[in-house]
């Protein structure tokens, strides 16, 4: 018998542990990983219409061909898919499909459908497991783990939702090459904010590293597994976000503000908004004399080198002035009791949570 190519990940919650397997195949031998968790054969699949048309008829046929009945509604692809509408139009679905509280609800795609897909399992019949089975680099390293589910609002993003954990999490690594370049660098955001944060040697390895990403297996498959087992540590100290997880939004308040002023559009990606916001956070820091002065150009060179934009100029139109920004940071989930919270940080490796904030400061690297 041949040793598994997947590398396991524990993510340590008590009685709501689970695994995040990553490594290549994982998709066309899903029934293996799956077959454990169903109380019956039948699992209901939720994705969005470009990954149905790549991942879902192996994903059935591997499921199929082990005697598990799978049926899927595939949703619009995008950002703006993350809605009560969408929502609604799943747990419908799920109802219709009569899923069962112990049954199985499968997300199958990006951080859009594993934060839908995972918020519909969490209030139906006061919810249903779930697994999660990420399709892009973003999903792998990022929101598929750690039990963030949610949808946007339009004052804001990710503002409603519940944690709800996975019972599994499949991270196909070989799913990544089907990525269009534009989704896997801006993935890469997120990988990169790990280093960032908490780990100065990784962020050293991805300078060196990074670039090849693509075309090197081996060294991918690490980056994912090492940016994982950063999430699941940090997610097991602080499941729900009352202190050191928060240094997971590092580059998000600014990012998402970011977002939300470019309409959640094909202008700013996710992992683009958060490269942008971590040089910002690191701009922010330099200029409140909490690190050196030369690491604000060292983050925006890595993330220019990767081919991903790194400061607010390089966003095509124009954006509206520092206030209009900082109001929507405001709107932010991390503000606690009307102060804006901010991940900041001492040195690359190095964040810290604050809301000490330095509003001229932010002002200045806003442009305003």
């Amino acid at each position: 018998m041949t040793a598994p190519t997947f590398q396991t990940v524990p993510v340590d919650l008590g009685p709501r542990s689970y695994e995040v397997r990553i490594g290549p195949g994982l998709i066309a031998d899903a029934a293996t990983h799956l077959a454990p968790l169903l109380a019956r054969p039948r699992v209901a699949i939720l994705t969005d219409q470009t990954v149905a048309a790549i991942h879902l008829p192996p994903l059935v046929a591997a499921l199929e061909g082990a005697g598990i009945a799978a049926s899927s509604l595939a949703l619009p692809p995008g950002e703006a898919t993350k809605s009560w509408d969408q929502l609604g139009r799943a747990v419908e679905w799920l109802i219709g499909e009569r899923v069962e509280r112990g049954d199985l609800v499968v997300a199958l795609g990006g951080g859009v459908i594993g934060d839908l897909a995972g918020f519909a399992a969490a209030i139906l019949r006061r919810g249903v497991r779930f697994a999660q089975v990420p399709t892009t680099l973003l999903a792998q390293v990022d929101s598929s783990v750690g039990g963030k589910t949610g949808i946007n609002s339009p004052q804001g993003k990710n503002l409603i939702g519940a944690f709800h954990q996975p019972s599994l999490v499949l991270a196909d690594i070989d799913a990544l090459a089907t990525l269009p370049d534009r989704d896997f660098r801006a993935g890469y955001g997120e990988v990169a904010k790990y280093g960032l944060l908490g780990d100065a040697a990784f962020f050293g390895w991805l300078e060196r590293h990074g670039p090849a990403l693509r075309q090197d297996r081996g060294a991918l498959q690490r980056a994912v597994a090492h940016s994982v087992a950063m999430k699941a540590g940090i997610v097991a100290r602080d499941e729900t976000e009352q202190g050191e997880r928060a240094l997971l939004n590092l580059g998000h308040t600014f990012g998402h503000a970011l977002e939300s002023v470019t309409g959640y559009s094909d202008r700013l990606l996710h992992g683009e908004g958060v490269a942008i916001g971590c040089t910002l956070a690191f701009e922010m820091s330099a200029r409140m004399g909490l690190c050196p002065q030369e690491d604000p150009s060292r983050v925006a060179a890595h993330f220019a080198a990767m081919g991903m934009p790194s400061r607010l100029a390089d966003l095509p139109g124009d954006l509206p002035g520092a206030e209009a920004l900082i109001a929507l940071m405001g709107q932010d989930k991390k503000v606690v009791d009307g102060k804006l919270r901010m991940i900041l940080a001492r040195g690359i490796g190095r964040a810290f949570v604050t809301d000490d904030v330095d509003f001229t400061a932010l002002r200045a690297v806003l442009g305003g």
